[in-house]
């Protein structure tokens, strides 16, 4: 079959979206999802994600890593459906969608898009690092040296050695400013680092206010792909009003035979 596809890049964290209202796309068909986001043999893409119909909301999301498997929530993703949405006039400048984790309140002003994430009831401390769950597992640990930290290497031990196959991504953090950080993250599913990831940036800007490296609700993430910011809300117990904010866009459309 051929199949219409679109590319969104959210600071540097690049998909594949697909309309699949009409539910012709072949879901369970993990080689196919693969291979479409090999950067060789494939379109490229860090994630598949597919539009489709929902009775609760907007549009519903559905997300699966670039090896094919299904994914938690992706931050990012969340914010390129937004704007794809909108392109193909399924929304105006406010909506509603349903993903795994639950429905996302999310708006898009031009190429910005802000999208509410899931409140965070627990951050568990450990010996030099938080873990703490953002619609997506993360580790967050403070660095030094960060533009020349081994994230690939350090990740991938952390990854398996610590959450084993089930995993966690792994954020590694340098303090830029009184709420300006540096973010570098090793993805689980991607088995890498990409440029971005959206749930990891808001795990690190509540982990930088839980352990009092900012005292603000709005924090600043630098990552290779560009930048972000994250408003929060202290609750009495974790955080809430969790809002992730930045630039997506399109970046080119195709077709391609499956």
């Amino acid at each position: 079959m051929i199949v219409t596809f679109y590319k969104y890049q959210g600071s540097g964290n690049d998909f594949i979206i697909i309309d699949n209202r009409k539910g012709e796309f072949p879901k369970t068909a993990g080689k196919i999802i693969s291979n479409l986001c090999d950067r060789r043999f494939g379109i490229g893409a860090d994630g598949l994600i597919l539009l489709e119909e929902d009775d609760r909301a907007h549009f519903g999301m559905v997300y699966y890593n670039s090896d094919g498997k299904t994914g938690s929530m992706c931050g990012n993703g969340g914010r390129c459906i937004v704007a794809f949405a909108k392109y193909l006039g399924i929304i105006k400048e406010n909506t509603e969608f349903n993903a795994v984790d639950g429905l996302h309140q999310a708006s898009i002003n031009e190429k910005i898009v802000r999208l509410k994430m899931q409140d965070v009831k627990e951050i568990m401390e450990k010996s030099n690092c938080l873990f703490l769950n953002t619609g997506s597992p993360h580790h967050v640990q403070l660095v030094s040296n960060l533009k020349d930290f081994n994230v690939k290497e350090e990740g991938a031990k952390l990854r398996y050695g610590i959450y084993g196959e089930s995993g966690s991504n792994i954020n590694f953090v340098e303090q830029k400013g009184e709420n300006k950080f540096a973010v570098r993250t090793y993805e689980r599913g991607v088995e890498n680092e990409t440029l971005s990831c959206g749930t990891g940036v808001t795990a690190v800007a509540l982990g930088m206010h839980y352990w009092g490296k900012t005292n603000g609700e709005t924090v600043k993430l630098h990552t290779k792909g560009g930048n972000l910011s994250v408003q929060y809300s202290k609750a009495a117990n974790g955080y809430e009003n969790i809002w992730l904010e930045g630039p997506a866009e399109q970046v080119f459309k195709g077709t391609i035979e499956i």
